[in-house]
């Protein structure tokens, strides 16, 4: 099988390496099959889309919707690169999955808003699927309403023009749109269970999604969550466009 590729953007090692192996968990693959390149560490290498299966990325720490003056050298790069390979990607209609981080960088490339209005705390949401969604081959294998987890300072708050929505939820309108045919994003993970949810949080207790005295309670929330569907979602993904 072609690979597919996971771009990341986690530093610290923890979260990136959980990230990783909860990819290659829900997605059914072995490393040789999931190839990850740490956007952070270093410049995206040129891709040969064509002796790949497809493209992945990951969550970040990286908000687009910061003010350019505010946002670091590295992720000043990280955003030129992906935008660059976002140019490519969907002019080929090239099958790609942005989870979280995803919304960002697609919605922001296609013309969408991105910013604060509706953030979510680190929770499980009850999403919600579409017309649309319902008729989407990447959807066929989930509920029309499922749980899944989320926790981000930022959405898309305007849809991209090119874009049609998947997904909803009561606090956070786009929660899952497609671009042409095959480049999707999500702001839910279905890349989490209750495990990696909760690596997360304790890596990230001094970024701000949650007070520090409250790690417990954040915790003790996720642990009651059924997240079952949303990995289908990956699943689905990597059947329908895994290649060799």
């Amino acid at each position: 099988m072609r690979p597919f590729v996971l771009l990341a953007s986690r530093a610290e090692d923890t979260a990136a390496d959980d990230e990783y192996a909860s990819f290659l968990r829900f997605g059914g693959l072995e490393p040789r099959e999931l190839v990850r390149v740490r956007m952070e560490q270093d410049s995206v290498p040129a891709l040969d889309l064509d002796a790949l299966s497809g493209v992945i990325v990951g969550g970040s720490p990286f908000d687009a919707s910061l003010p350019e003056v505010r946002k670091s050298v590295t992720q000043q790069r990280v955003e030129r690169e992906m935008s660059a390979l976002l140019d490519e990607l969907v002019a080929r209609d090239y099958p790609f999955l942005g989870a979280c981080y995803g919304v960002g960088t697609l919605g922001s490339h296609q013309g969408g808003v991105i910013d604060r209005t509706f953030a979510e705390p680190i929770s499980a949401v009850r999403v919600r699927l579409t017309d649309e969604g319902r008729a989407d081959p990447l959807l066929a294998d989930v509920p029309d309403e499922f749980d899944a987890f989320v926790g981000h300072k930022e959405a898309c708050r305007v849809l991209p023009p090119t874009a049609t929505l998947l997904a909803s939820s009561a606090t956070c309108p786009v929660q899952m749109f497609r671009v042409r045919t095959h480049l999707y994003a999500t702001q839910f993970h279905p890349e989490l269970d209750v495990e990696g949810i909760s690596t997360r949080i304790r890596v990230y207790g001094g970024y701000g999604y949650y007070e520090p005295d409250e790690q417990a309670q954040v915790l003790a929330g996720v642990a009651r969550a059924d997240v079952w569907a949303p990995p289908r979602i990956l699943s689905a993904f990597v059947s329908r466009y895994a290649r060799d």
